[in-house]
């Protein structure tokens, strides 16, 4: 068992407004090395790692939905105009950005949670 010296709602309400970089979300139960990690970490470290995560999940996804959308000929408020792939390519854009900043498919904890911890082993070891 982990110590108890660690106040995981102190981390929790650090960990910002989005649920999917809360300490808990670790299959639903508290993650207490990234607890740890994040009182090591300062709160400029952790913002820009929220923002790393989303923007790699916001790229993915954006690779995905371009991948979906690749097949379409024609379709939508445009037609077939050469303009349909460039309007194409920033809806996709658009889809993917606003998709991981309302949470994603999970990419973005994961990625958060290494970066965090990875941090938090550097000024261990400093």
């Amino acid at each position: 068992m982990q110590s108890s010296s660690i106040n995981t709602a102190h981390v929790a309400t650090s960990a910002f407004a989005n649920p999917a970089f809360a300490v808990e979300s670790r299959n639903g139960r508290p993650d207490f090395e990234l607890a740890a990690a994040l009182q090591k970490v300062s709160q400029q470290q952790q913002t820009r790692a929220q923002k790393t995560a989303t923007d790699f999940e916001a790229m993915f996804l954006n690779s995905m939905f371009a991948q979906m959308t690749s097949g379409l000929k024609g379709d939508g408020p445009f037609g077939s105009t050469p303009g349909t792939g460039v309007w194409r390519s920033m809806l996709t854009e658009q889809y993917s950005k606003n998709f991981a900043n309302a949470g994603g498919v999970g990419i973005a904890s994961d990625v958060y949670r290494t970066l965090i911890l990875q941090q938090a082993r550097t000024i261990r070891t400093a």
